[in-house]
């Protein structure tokens, strides 16, 4: 089982702010289990602290900002893309200031860092959120589009297309997230000419140069206009007629600009709060349309807080119901589990498929059979004997008995036709013979019912 994982050690990044201009420090630190991404501004007194998610987004025109009421830091997204692409689930990030300072315009030194410093694996389990439908979300002004569809692990495709003859359309992608550090990581933000003047007009970037962004020259201007341009950036003054990139360092990829794009977006995600399985196809993105499909994901987490495990009828079981009789006491018509489809040292998936011959409907009830509440209870209850039995040895020697049950929740009725699936984990290591347990039983991707139980194991007679 993935297990959540941290920073080893802290390190720092110093630079300029690139809507600021101020000279800044940002450090990332080790954090607890279950804590996800949190931002500290030890500039201010109390230090306070944003959770880094969707909704404390408050704007997207030149970055992504998050707030906890007046209190703001930007610029945040090229060091959480180089969180979640690595693969670190927790950090506490501070910095002596209002925004993270731009460095060189993309995630690169971050990512140089964070492998320095290694990382940790924690004891909680990875909490992956696990894509089983399609779902998008569309700009129709911008004509943004993000669309998430099933896979096995996280990957990404931007397709990108501007009013500019040098990137009129480009395309990236990234398969394999481990791929991070060398295909994307260096890719540097960009800026076209037309667009820099009225943003230092705005005041709205005060430490940005040649060094940390692509600029791309590529609509004409009047030489005068071009000249006081180049005298506000501190760079010497270019011709006018020559169209083209215009940035001191040469493009490291024909593509840099759609490389970066994805890069946002992948700082973006890791605002949702959980890594993701599923693979995304982003058209025209921008941190905006970025934000809005965050959002939607955290909801679409809410509405399904916990998973269920995905059954393939195909694969082969991992106890079949021969070997669980061989550990189970129970029978005809008590047994309750009819295969395990996957175990691991601290859980267990199994399944059961209610038919309408079921004993129990004959007077539960005749005319509406709905499954008995304390059957489900024991349903789970069984599948969570087999993952404590498995932890034995000679488990048929064994057999568990139920000391207590506590937080039932019964959510919707299971009837004819219904196949349940039960997870059941443990709660913490056995001890002394005593095991606790959390169950949940789905069907479909609902949670029908759930309970935490107390089991204690004995030797057979």
């Amino acid at each position: 089982m993935m297990k959540q994982t941290t920073l080893k050690g802290s390190f720092s990044l110093f630079g300029k702010g690139l809507h600021t201009g101020l000279n800044l420090t940002v450090t990332f630190n080790p954090a607890p289990e279950n804590t996800g991404y949190r931002i500290q501004r030890i500039d201010l007194e109390g230090e306070p602290i944003i959770e880094a998610v969707a909704e404390n987004v408050v704007d997207t025109q030149r970055g992504t900002v998050l707030a906890k009421g007046d209190v703001k830091v930007s610029t945040v997204e090229h060091g959480m893309s180089a969180l979640y692409a690595l693969g670190i689930d927790n950090c506490l990030i501070q910095v002596n200031g209002p925004e993270f300072p731009i460095l060189d315009g993309s995630a690169i030194m971050y990512v140089e860092k964070i492998k320095e410093i290694g990382i940790v694996e924690q004891n909680a389990p990875k909490d992956y959120y696990v894509i089983r439908h399609k779902m998008e979300i569309k700009d129709e002004k911008s004509g943004s589009c993000i669309t998430i569809l099933p896979d096995e692990d996280f990957s990404i495709t931007a397709m990108c297309s501007f009013e500019s003859k040098f990137i009129s359309s480009q395309f990236a992608t990234l398969d394999n997230m481990e791929n991070f550090a060398k295909d994307i990581a260096a890719a540097r933000t960009f800026v076209f000419v037309r667009d820099i003047e009225p943003l230092l007009n705005a005041n709205l970037i005060k430490g940005g140069d040649m060094d940390n962004a692509i600029v791309i020259y590529e609509r004409q201007v009047e030489q005068e206009k071009l000249d006081k341009l180049a005298d506000l950036l501190g760079v010497p003054r270019l011709d006018a007629t020559k169209l083209g990139y215009i940035q001191h360092k040469p493009l490291v990829w024909d593509n840099e600009c759609t490389r970066h794009k994805l890069l946002d977006i992948i700082g973006d995600m890791a605002l949702i709060g959980k890594p993701i399985k599923g693979r995304i196809v982003a058209t025209r993105p921008g941190h905006t349309v970025n934000n809005k499909f965050a959002r939607l994901m955290r909801k679409e987490i809410r509405k399904h807080e916990v998973q269920a495990p995905f059954y393939d009828p195909n694969e082969p079981p991992v106890m079949d119901v021969n070997r669980i009789r061989e550990l189970l006491p129970h029978r005809y018509p008590m047994q309750l589990v009819d295969k395990v489809i996957e175990i691991g040292p601290t859980s267990i998936v199994g399944l059961k498929n209610i038919t309408s011959n079921e004993p129990f409907f004959t007077g539960h009830f005749p005319e509406e059979p709905v499954m008995p509440g304390v059957l489900q209870i024991e349903a789970m209850a069984q599948c969570g004997g087999l993952l404590v039995l498995n932890t034995l040895d000679e488990p048929e020697r064994w057999s568990t008995y139920f000391m207590k049950i506590d937080n039932v929740k019964f959510r919707q009725k299971v009837v004819p036709g219904d196949t349940l699936l039960f997870k059941v984990e443990l709660l913490a290591p056995v001890r002394h013979g005593v095991s606790s347990m959390k169950g949940y039983m789905f069907v479909g991707d609902t949670v029908v019912s759930e309970a935490t139980f107390t089991a204690q194991i004995v030797k057979n007679k």
